[in-house]
């Protein structure tokens, strides 16, 4: 029987104290939400170019939107999820909150080594985030920045991501003897499903469009080709 994010949560807290079980499960399901984001992006616009022109057919406009909220809100979450601890005087939700909740010294020393290989491996989604996404950075926006935001790219987030599943899992190997792949995981109503449907919509449509082209149609071919109001 799968478990409950509930249930789970009580295990890691049992296994691993409350601060650190609260700490670790909260920062997993931050983090399967952020895959799940980044699978949706890529099974959209980084599968192949058929799909990218199947989605343009449909809407162009409404698709670029949601491409680019879509990596935006990647971008956004990897920075996120790797700020400090504390800004200011309020605690982060971060990866820098793991090894102030693990006691043990060498289980510390190797979650900070693994936490500063992801810093570097993030690096470019926290420059995408402070000068264009959360703040429109003067000179960036006007082009007059010598410094051009950092080199973004699919390889770049897969290796990110790749880097803080890699700090969770240097936690959960020695404590619950298991590791978590979130680029496995399975998305249900997903963008996927939608494809086909627009790709069966966009077919019959053209069906009914030679139909009428032809002199063949059916009062069903003209009524569903009219512009519709709603």
């Amino acid at each position: 029987m799968e478990r409950t994010a509930e249930e789970i949560k009580q295990h890691n807290i049992a296994v691993m104290g409350n601060e650190l079980g609260v700490i670790y499960s909260e920062l997993w399901q931050e983090v399967g939400r952020l895959y799940s984001d980044w699978n949706e992006f890529a099974s959209l616009f980084g599968t192949n170019p058929a799909r990218i022109d199947l989605l343009n057919r449909a809407a162009a406009h409404f698709f670029r939107t949601v491409q680019d909220s879509l990596w935006e809100r990647t971008l956004l979450k990897i920075a996120r999820i790797t700020d400090p601890a504390r800004t200011g005087k309020k605690r982060n939700l971060s990866l820098h909150s793991l090894p102030h909740a693990i006691t043990d010294p060498a289980m510390k020393a190797a979650v900070q080594l693994s936490i500063e290989s992801a810093l570097l491996k993030c690096d470019f989604a926290r420059d995408w985030r402070n000068r264009h996404i959360a703040h429109a950075d003067f000179s960036l926006a006007l082009e007059e920045s010598p410094q051009p935001l950092a080199v973004a790219s699919r390889e770049r987030v897969r290796a990110a991501l790749q880097s803080i599943e890699d700090v969770l899992n240097s936690i959960s190997i020695p404590l619950l003897d298991s590791t978590t792949g979130f680029s496995h995981m399975t998305l249900i109503n997903s963008g996927e499903d939608l494809i086909y449907l627009l790709d069966f919509a966009i077919r019959k449509r053209e069906e009914m469009s030679k139909r009428v082209e032809d002199g063949e149609y059916t009062e069903f071919d003209l009524a569903e080709l009219r512009p519709r109001t709603v």
